[in-house]
């Protein structure tokens, strides 16, 4: 005898499964992402998109959610990372604050800015974030760096602060936005 015999209601049972699985995949796997897509597009296209900034010839140079290492003295410098600010692996060096490693680190830092105990070095530029990858720095740290920027420039600093108030958001410099504003006034 046949098994589907035995069970006259099997090959319903089974083709109801088969509906349910097909009507899940295209609702949650289709329609669902395509309304959340559809929805981002629309309220906020930029977000949706990467946060994607782009150079006065229009070419994609970075997001603003995403930090990169610059070490040009004409360019603010941004935190330092413990991924060397790759993307794809985002992370802390999970180092203790009693490790020599992390003291090491620390004191690299203390010497590339040339910071001693009367102008001393903000936080968020001798210590690498959680992420590694915090695209901001806070305004005084964009400031102790102004005067180096304004110098290799050849710049008023103050023209190089009033950029800073310009490009505050939230207390907040984005170093690669801000980056950006240079080279666009410099031209």
């Amino acid at each position: 005898m046949h098994p589907a015999s035995e069970h006259p209601g099997l090959g319903w049972e089974l083709l109801a499964a088969l509906r349910a699985a097909v009507l899940t995949i295209v609702v949650c796997g289709l329609l669902y992402p395509a309304f959340i897509w559809a929805i981002g597009q629309t309220l906020t296209p930029h977000a949706a998109n990467g946060s994607l900034l782009r150079n006065a010839k229009h070419e994609v140079i970075g997001s603003a959610l995403i930090a990169q290492g610059f070490s040009r003295p004409e360019y603010f410098w941004p935190r330092p990372s413990a991924v060397e600010y790759n993307a794809a692996g985002s992370g802390g060096s999970n180092l203790s604050p009693t490790s020599p490693e992390l003291r090491s680190k620390v004191e690299a830092q203390l010497a590339r800015f040339s910071a001693d105990a009367q102008h001393p070095l903000p936080l968020d530029l001798a210590s690498a974030s959680g992420s590694g990858l915090d695209p901001q720095i806070t305004r005084a740290a964009a400031e102790y760096q102004a005067e180096r920027v304004a110098k290799a420039r050849h710049w008023p600093v103050s023209k190089v602060v009033d950029l800073l108030k310009e490009q505050q958001r939230g207390g907040l410099i984005n170093v690669l936005a801000t980056n950006l504003a240079l080279d666009t006034q410099g031209q």
